[in-house]
């Protein structure tokens, strides 16, 4: 079942066109602008290796959970004070149940 019945297609498709500019999805994918996001379910913040993170997102240590990944993508400056990211967030819940829905299928 995915987070909140998102659908992975719809989020697939809201990763590419919103986060695709910054983020790479696949496994051993490089880092952009923002740090490859294959395995964010799970991982702890700021632990992407190679990839210069903000010190507000390295001294977070957030556990990305759905409901955590939830919340940041709502608003990630409110959410995290001081990191770098430049993403405004999704305010709509269904798309920010989509996306989870789709980062959820990015792991081994």
């Amino acid at each position: 079942m995915s987070y909140k019945g998102g659908d992975i297609k719809k989020g697939k498709k809201l990763a590419e066109t919103r986060a695709g500019q910054c983020h790479t999805f696949a496994k051993g994918g490089s880092n952009g602008v923002g740090p490859n996001l294959f395995g964010i379910v799970g991982r702890t913040s700021g632990t992407v290796p190679g990839f210069g993170y903000s010190k507000a997102n390295q001294d977070a240590a957030v556990a990305w959970t759905q409901e955590v990944l939830d919340e940041y993508i709502t608003n990630p400056r409110k959410f995290m004070p001081g990191n770098k990211m430049a993403f405004a967030g999704l305010r709509r819940e269904k798309d920010r149940a989509d996306l989870i829905a789709y980062l959820e299928t990015l792991h081994d």
